[in-house]
């Protein structure tokens, strides 16, 4: 078992090791590949980027707890997810073809061909207070998978992730992690449709199956039995609700700098169609694992959830497998953290740096700088994976989806109302989370939906009196 695992890690290791041969010791290098990434690699990438510990970890323990009404996540997320990436996507690579900028705040900032200034500065700093604590999460759930494994200390898998991704982000940036998340990628689909196999086969099949997970009470409602809004009105809230985080998509710097490396905006729609495919499979199969989990593991009791996908795995599979399970947990965790990583760097040397800082040697000791913080958020971490990732997520999406959403439609609001929309969307989401209405809605719905209101209404307004003044009284007409 141990050594099905560190052969895995070893080759990922290898494989981001030496995407350096292609360096071109530049900034544009560094953070975005010089923009020459094929689609297949843009699409299985941004796949293992937003498929992280979070779906190993967190959406099998969530799933293990909420039965069938997990598949409103799924539907929810992909749907939102691909709905935004057909106006997105192609915009946002041609923005940062246009601005030359390297970071996501750096082009949501000067999209309209103004000084980033202080959007710039503010956007960069959301990101990185979130994308640590995101990274922070992905961490915990490789330490929690090697805990019931091998039974190592919760801290030794954390410290081993952060180690890894140094390794080979140091060595060629972007490239690097993206070549690693393909083969990751690979990995983590692998891992988990055998697990999906043999555990609906050991239970007879298809019809064996759902008859165990019908003796279990309630696990089979397409709802919530305890929804904090009851009735239709609450099972439309949820559903839509869901729908928003996938959306939110467009809001997380990590995933969507995935896009903005493609060689070629015209081919944005492979790229996309590497993603959804592989992101379909992927969730459906995590999902599948979660079910048949709480079949497995009833002691819902004593049970830490989010140990559900290693503990199954110890006890259906032989151990070359289990390691190959092992590999994909950690793969996923890798995958994200690297990005979340690099994403932060890009934000201290580009977007709050006074001056933007070229030498390659400070960008990199910058991304070990931010590893480091990372780890020890790690370390210090009482939260579920689950909710670490839920909070970071809807955070970034209130926050900067609005924004890019009316960047896309053609809008160019002022820097005044753009800081004010961020704001404004930030705070509803927290404010929305804090009252813990988060269970009946998804917070991102809210703070969304908050941001748009005002960027959209604060447009109109502007317009309106740049009309009244422009407009001559009628004393004016006739003299």
């Amino acid at each position: 078992m141990i050594a099905s695992f560190l052969v895995f890690l070893l080759g990922f290791t290898l494989i981001g090791v030496s995407s350096y041969l292609l360096s071109r010791g530049t900034k544009h290098d560094y953070y975005l590949a010089s923009a020459s990434v094929k689609p297949w690699l843009v699409g299985l990438s941004a796949v293992a980027t937003n498929n992280s510990g979070y779906m190993f970890i967190g959406v099998i323990g969530y799933t293990y707890v909420a039965g069938f009404s997990a598949f409103w996540l799924m539907f929810g997320w992909i749907l939102g997810d691909f709905l935004a990436s057909l106006y997105v996507h192609r915009r946002l690579r041609e923005a940062t073809e246009h601005t030359g900028e390297v970071s996501y705040a750096g082009v949501l900032s000067h999209w309209a061909g103004q000084p980033g200034g202080a959007l710039q500065r503010l956007i960069g700093l959301i990101s990185l207070v979130f994308l640590l604590t995101y990274a922070s999460a992905q961490l915990v759930a490789g330490s929690k998978a090697l805990h019931v494994l091998f039974d190592w200390p919760l801290w030794a898998g954390a410290v081993m992730g952060a180690v890894i991704v140094v390794l080979y982000c140091l060595a060629g940036g972007i490239r690097a992690s993206i070549w690693t998340d393909a083969a990751q990628s690979m990995v983590m689909i692998v891992a988990m449709s055998v697990l999906l196999v043999v555990a609906t086969m050991s239970l007879g099949g298809i019809d064996g199956a759902w008859t165990e997970m019908r003796a279990i009470d309630g696990f089979t409602h397409w709802f919530p039995d305890d929804a904090a809004i009851p009735g239709a009105t609450g099972a439309v809230l949820f559903a839509v609700g869901w729908l928003f985080a996938g959306l939110s998509v467009i809001g997380q710097p990590h995933v969507m700098v995935r896009f903005m490396t493609l060689d070629d905006h015209h081919r944005m729609k492979a790229a996309r169609g590497w993603y959804y495919v592989w992101f379909t499979l992927f969730y459906a199969a995590a999902t599948g694992v979660g079910l048949l989990s709480r079949v497995y593991l009833a002691d819902t009791v004593n049970f830490d959830a989010e140990l559900a996908l290693p503990t199954m795995a110890m006890e259906l599979l032989p151990p070359v497998l289990v390691g190959l399970v092992l590999a994909g947990v950690f793969a996923a965790t890798m995958s994200t953290a690297d990005s979340l990583v690099l994403s932060c760097s890009a934000t201290i040397t580009h977007d709050l740096s006074p001056r933007p800082i070229e030498r390659t040697a400070l960008l990199k000791a910058s991304t070990l700088l931010i590893t480091a913080v990372a780890l020890g958020f790690a370390l210090l971490n009482n939260q579920s994976v689950f909710s670490l990732v839920i909070m970071a997520w809807s955070g970034l999406a209130s926050a900067f989806g609005p924004l890019l959403l009316v960047l896309c439609m053609g809008l160019r609001p002022g820097r005044a109302l753009s800081i004010a929309a961020i704001i404004v969307g930030f705070l509803v989401a927290l404010g929305w989370r804090l009252a813990q209405w988060h269970e009946a809605v998804y917070e991102g719905m809210p703070g969304i939906l908050a941001g748009l209101a005002v960027l959209l209404i604060g447009e109109g307004v502007i317009r309106m009196v740049r009309r009244d003044h422009d407009t001559p009284t009628s004393g004016a007409r006739n003299g």
